[in-house]
């Protein structure tokens, strides 16, 4: 069973959110999607100062088996991407909640998030679509 911390919220689409002190939103991928994905051998992160939209696709994790979309779960402008993970794109599967983190979001203000799942919601919609 895959890592999912209690602090964190989560979508459909297995992205994460951790909210920050300063009310931005931190956002990656879940330990279930680094999983599901294998060997990550290249990721796009978005550019600081880029606006994205609730269910826009905005950065792409690419993996020895597939490439996929990473969706915002918020409305917003985007503060910061993990430069890192261009050269250590491994880090995504190493430390997916830590280290491995892919945008930091300002959300847009008034603009509600998708629809997000705590842990225990999340832990049953992955149970429950497991193959």
């Amino acid at each position: 069973m895959s890592k999912i911390p209690d602090d964190l919220q989560f979508t459909r689409s297995h992205e994460w959110v951790r909210r920050l002190p300063d009310g931005a939103l931190e956002i990656g991928i879940t330990d279930h999607a680094q999983g599901e994905l294998g060997d990550l051998v290249f990721v796009e992160v978005p550019h600081s100062g880029r606006g994205v939209k609730a269910g826009e696709a905005c950065a792409v994790v690419e993996s020895v088996k597939a490439a996929s979309d990473v969706y915002a779960p918020v409305s917003g402008t985007v503060i910061a991407g993990n430069a890192e993970l261009a050269a250590k794109p491994e880090l995504l599967n190493q430390d997916p909640y830590g280290s491995g983190w892919l945008m930091r979001i300002e959300p847009a203000a008034g603009v509600a998030p998708a629809v997000l799942m705590s842990a225990a919601e999340y832990s049953a919609y992955v149970a429950e679509t497991a193959h």
